[in-house]
């Protein structure tokens, strides 16, 4: 049996504000946005290259806006990543190294969504 993680759900507080920031800050792909029915608005966005999407919307019970923590992307090149998210107009703090230098796995950057749900990117340089 497969079990395979594909949308993560975020609460946020105004959802055109969130689909902004994720498709036009982070350049997400926004996969949909569509009321279900009356009061239920329900937007999915995917990075590029990740078979994981994040769900938000109106109607929806996620929790309070900006409690989401531990979110994570995984680059090659940070120095890149954080290059395009600054250029995107993304408030992103500088490369960290938490562990080892040379260590693979150990360079990160952190940014928070409008609403505080923290996100962090990782260098991680797998191989194929």
């Amino acid at each position: 049996m497969d079990y395979r993680l594909e949308v993560v759900a975020l609460p946020v507080s105004d959802v055109d504000a969130a689909i902004a920031f994720y498709r036009d800050g982070l350049g997400f792909h926004l996969d949909h946005d569509v009321e279900t029915v009356p009061g239920i608005r329900v937007v999915q966005c995917t990075p590029p290259g990740s078979p994981t999407s994040i769900a938000f919307g109106t109607g929806m019970a996620l929790g309070e806006p900006g409690t989401t923590r531990g979110l994570q992307l995984v680059v090659r090149d940070i120095e890149a990543a954080r290059e395009e998210l600054a250029g995107r107009g993304v408030d992103v703090g500088e490369v960290r190294q938490l562990g080892p230098e040379g260590m693979d796995g150990s360079r990160f950057l952190f940014f928070s969504d409008p609403d505080g749900n923290g996100w962090s990117v990782q260098e991680l340089r797998r191989d194929g």
